[in-house]
C-alpha cells in the first residue's frame, strides 16, 4: 500500500468562531483508492503560511510511502533539518498527517482506530465543556460569574455534563506571567463561588488560566480556591519551566493539568519527572498524532497520572482523540464543545455521538467519521487574517480589575 496524494481544506468556522477562527483538515489517498482524514493544529502561522509547509512534509516524508509505517515518518519528520527538537508547528502537520494515517490503516483493515490502539477500554467517555453564556443581548459574555453559573446548571441539568471548565483570570496577554491583581482574583474566586453554589457535588469544576501567572501569584490564587475543591487547576504557569509549575504543584491541594500548549513525549516527560502535573492534556492534533499521544499516556500511566485530552478545534481531531481515549486505561475525561452539535455536526457526514454527558466511541473502520465535503467546499477557504487564536498584546493593566470601593 502507498500513500499517493494530498488533499489540504482550511475551513472558515462561522461566528461566532466557537472552536477556532478555522480548521486545518488533511486527505490523504493511496494508490488502491482508500481515503483517510486527518486534522492540523498548528496555530503560530497563518494557514496561507501553512498549507506550503504541509505540503513540503507529505512530498518529503509520506508520499509514495506506506501509511502503516508510523515510526518511519514520524522519525524522519521529527529528525528533518537535523532537528530532532519539539517544534509545535512541525508536530501540528506531522499530527495531522499521521491521523490520516491511522483512519487509513483502520478503513483496510475494517477496524476502529481503537481497535489497534489496544482495544477497547472505554464504551463511553466522560466529557466536560468549557462554559459558553450569553448575556441579555444574546452576546457571549465570559466576565459574568452569574451568567456562568446559570448555563453551568443548565449544561448540567439538560446536557449531563459532571464538570464545567472556565477561566476568568483574564486578560490573556503576551507579557505573562505575572501577579494577578487583586480584582482578578477575587472574581476568580467568585466565579468558583456561584458556580460551586449552581450546581452542588454534581459537577466537578475545572479552573483555567492558560499560564498567566507566575508561580507565586499561581499559589496565592490556589489557596483561594482550594475550599471550593476544583478538580484541577490548569497551566498555572506558562509552558516550558516544569520546575517552575511543580513548585505551585507542591503548595496546592488541587491537582494541576497542562499539556494543550506541549509536543512529544519529551516535553510531556519532562512534566511528569518533576510532578508538575497529575493531568495531562495532550492534543492529539499537535501533540504528534495518535500513536504519540499512547506513548505520552503510558509514560502518566506509570506515573499514575491521568490524560484528559485537550480539543479547542475541528471535529476530525475530535473523533481521533476520541479513539484514543477509549484504548486508555488512565483516561480521565475528554473536553467537548457542549454536544458537538451545530457546524461540528454539519461538517461531517455523521455526527460524533454525545449521550448525557458522555462521548461514544465510533466502532466503524477507521476513526468513524468522513467530511461533508460539500459544507467544506462552502466556508473555504479561510479568508480572515486572525489567528486560531490570539492574546492580547499590551500588557495586563491592574486598575482595570481593580476592587470596587465600598
Amino acid at each position: 500500500m502507498q500513500i499517493a496524494s494530498l488533499a489540504v481544506h482550511v475551513v472558515a468556522v462561522p461566528p461566532p468562531h466557537i472552536g477556532g477562527m478555522y480548521w486545518i483538515f488533511v486527505r490523504l489517498t493511496t494508490k488502491c483508492g482508500i481515503e483517510g482524514v486527518g486534522e492540523i493544529y498548528a496555530t503560530a502561522f497563518h494557514p496561507n503560511a501553512l498549507v506550503p509547509l504541509i505540503e513540503d512534509v507529505f512530498e518529503r516524508h509520506l508520499l509514495g510511502h506506506d501509511p502503516h509505517d508510523i515510526e518511519r515518518f514520524w522519525r524522519s519528520a521529527y529528525s528533518s533539518g537535523f532537528t530532532q527538537r519539539p517544534d509545535p508547528t512541525i508536530m501540528g502537520v506531522v499530527s495531522g498527517l499521521e491521523i490520516a494515517c491511522w483512519d487509513i490503516i483502520g478503513k483496510a483493515a475494517g477496524r476502529p482506530v481503537h481497535k489497534l490502539l489496544g482495544g477497547l477500554v472505554h464504551e463511553k467517555l466522560r466529557a466536560y465543556t468549557y462554559l459558553y453564556p450569553k448575556n441579555a443581548a444574546g452576546e457571549y459574555d465570559y466576565n459574568d460569574p452569574e451568567l456562568a453559573a446559570d448555563f453551568a446548571a443548565e449544561m448540567v441539568d439538560t446536557k449531563g455534563f459532571t464538570a464545567v471548565k472556565f477561566d476568568p483570570a483574564g486578560p490573556y496577554t503576551a507579557y505573562s506571567g505575572h501577579q494577578l491583581s487583586l480584582g482578578v482574583m477575587e472574581r476568580c474566586e467568585e466565579f468558583c463561588a456561584k458556580v460551586r453554589a449552581a450546581v452542588g457535588g454534581r459537577a466537578d469544576l475545572l479552573f483555567g488560566t492558560h499560564g498567566q501567572m507566575v508561580p507565586s501569584s499561581a499559589i496565592r490564587l490556589a489557596r483561594r480556591l482550594e475550599k471550593y475543591d476544583p478538580l484541577w487547576f490548569e497551566e498555572p504557569v506558562p509552558p516550558g519551566q516544569e520546575a517552575a509549575m511543580a513548585s505551585v504543584a507542591k503548595a496546592t491541594s488541587i491537582p494541576i493539568a497542562t499539556g494543550e500548549r506541549l509536543t512529544t513525549k519529551y516535553e510531556f516527560q519532562r512534566v511528569l519527572e518533576t510532578g508538575a502535573a497529575s493531568i495531562l492534556q495532550m492534543n492529539v492534533a499537535r501533540c504528534g498524532g495518535l500513536l504519540e499521544a499512547k506513548k505520552i499516556a503510558g509514560m502518566a500511566e506509570a506515573h499514575y497520572a491521568q490524560i484528559a485530552p485537550h480539543l479547542y478545534n475541528g471535529p476530525i481531531g475530535a473523533a481521533a482523540s476520541i479513539q484514543l481515549a477509549a484504548a486508555t486505561p488512565n483516561f480521565l475525561i475528554h473536553e467537548a464543545i457542549i454536544d458537538f452539535s451545530g457546524f461540528y455536526a454539519e461538517i461531517l457526514k455523521t455526527p460524533l455521538q454525545f449521550d448525557d454527558g458522555y462521548l461514544i466511541p465510533s466502532c466503524e473502520p477507521g476513526l468513524g467519521v468522513e467530511l461533508n465535503l460539500e459544507v467544506v467546499e462552502k466556508h473555504s477557504p479561510y479568508e480572515g487574517k486572525r489567528l486560531h487564536l490570539q492574546m492580547d498584546d499590551k500588557p495586563a493593566d491592574i486598575k482595570a480589575f481593580a476592587p470596587a470601593r465600598g
